[in-house]
C-alpha cells in the first residue's frame, strides 16, 4: 500500500467522482483509477461501487477508518519531523554561537 494511493481513496471517498478526485489529486483520471483499482488487489476487493453511482462498497467503509487514521498519523510524522528539524539561518547562529564560547578569551 503507498500513500498515494491512500490519498486517492480518501478524495474519492469525499468527491464521489473520479474525475474531480483526480483532479483534486493532481493527477489524470486513469492514473487515479490505476492506483485505486491496484488497492483493491492488494485488499482483496471492491472498495467502491461504481454503478449507478460511486458509493462505498461494505469493504471501504471497513477500511476508511484505517485509511483516515494512516493519513493523519503521516501528516503528523512530517509535521514532527519540519519541528525537529533545524531551520538553516537557526542551526547558522547556534553553531556561531557555539563557536565563539569554544573561543578562548584575549
Amino acid at each position: 500500500m503507498q500513500m498515494q494511493q491512500v490519498h486517492y481513496f480518501l478524495a474519492l471517498c469525499e468527491e464521489f467522482n473520479f474525475t474531480r478526485a483526480a483532479r483534486r489529486c493532481g493527477v489524470s483520471q486513469p492514473s487515479l483509477t490505476t492506483a485505486i483499482g491496484a488497492l483493491e488487489r492488494e485488499l482483496g476487493g471492491a472498495l467502491f461501487h461504481r454503478k449507478p453511482s460511486i458509493a462505498l462498497t461494505a469493504l471501504g467503509r471497513m477500511v476508511r477508518p484505517y485509511l483516515d487514521e494512516i493519513a493523519r498519523n503521516a501528516d503528523l510524522a512530517r509535521e514532527a519531523a519540519r519541528m525537529l528539524m533545524p531551520r538553516p539561518d537557526a542551526d547558522r547562529f547556534a553553531r556561531q554561537a557555539v563557536d565563539s564560547l569554544e573561543q578562548p578569551s584575549t
